[in-house]
């Protein structure tokens, strides 16, 4: 990292925090691990059949406003 953005950064981060906010770390799976893949089938076919996922699903699919999305 060059100095000048370096510096750009730390003015970035200032304006943030004066705007209110503050940095956190998340840590989320690795989605180019092959287990991932893995491991979201194994979860969706535990749901196949589940009719609280399939109620949950057909509510966010009749509430979601796709309207001048492509």
């Amino acid at each position: 990292m060059t100095h000048s953005s370096i510096t750009h950064t730390h003015k970035r981060r200032a304006a943030l925090r004066m705007a209110g906010l503050r940095p956190i770390q998340l840590w989320v799976p690795d989605t180019r691990r092959p287990s991932f893949a893995l491991e979201c089938r194994r979860q969706s076919s535990l749901l196949r059949n589940d009719m609280q996922e399939r109620e949950l699903l057909n509510w966010i699919e009749a509430v979601t406003d796709v309207n001048g999305w492509e």
